[in-house]
């Protein structure tokens, strides 16, 4: 019997080391998030680059992480830049946005997803292109200015939509953004800019 509890508190005392990953930069890398074999879940898994925290898309695109709330297991990326003066997104060839559907993360439904550059065909779909949506706000200001003009519409992620994309193509829009958890009179210079992603507990 005391050879058996001298094991498991050998293994336990083991076990936090290849836990935990180390910070990179100045980010905590709390677990299950994996930035090498070594230490998280492998299922979770993201990159330190040059002391920056990124994730690593199904095309592979990485999107700079600008936050991580271990407590409710969300993320935020960063949205892609768009190319000055040309309205699309640096991932436009690529589709823009998508998530490995094998893997433990997805989409959630805090983010208010804003499209530019788009064809008439949006129209036909229940998103708000109209005068009022939040993609007029964003074409006055920085980024957005080069898509002035443009059709552009906002929608806010629900579960019914595919909670894995972010699409965006030639023929269709060409550029987004995304902001998390805004209110409309919300003003510009306070939207938290990002696209949160969730992750799924380990088995």
């Amino acid at each position: 019997m005391m050879f058996v509890i001298i094991v498991l508190l050998t293994l336990l005392s083991h076990a936090p080391a290849l836990d935990v990953c180390p910070k990179c930069g100045n980010m905590e890398v709390p677990y299950p998030l994996s930035t090498s074999d070594n230490c998280g879940n492998p299922r979770y898994r993201i990159y330190c680059n040059s002391g920056a925290l990124e994730f690593l898309s199904a095309q592979g695109f990485y999107y700079r992480i600008l936050s991580i709330n271990p407590s409710v297991r969300k993320l935020v990326i960063s949205p892609p830049l768009i190319v000055k003066n040309t309205c699309c997104s640096s991932d436009l060839s690529l589709g823009g946005l998508s998530l490995n559907e094998n893997l433990s993360f997805n989409i959630s439904t805090h983010n208010t997803v804003m499209l530019f550059n788009c064809s008439d065909n949006i129209l036909l779909s229940p998103l708000n292109c109209s005068s009022t949506s939040f993609c007029r706000q964003y074409e006055e200001v920085g980024e957005g200015s080069g898509c002035k003009g443009t059709l552009c519409c906002h929608f806010l992620k629900d579960t019914a939509m595919t909670s894995h994309r972010i699409r965006v193509r030639a023929g269709g829009c060409t550029a987004y953004t995304s902001v998390v958890d805004i209110k409309p009179g919300d003003p510009i210079d306070r939207w938290n800019y990002g696209i949160e992603l969730q992750w799924l507990p380990p088995l």
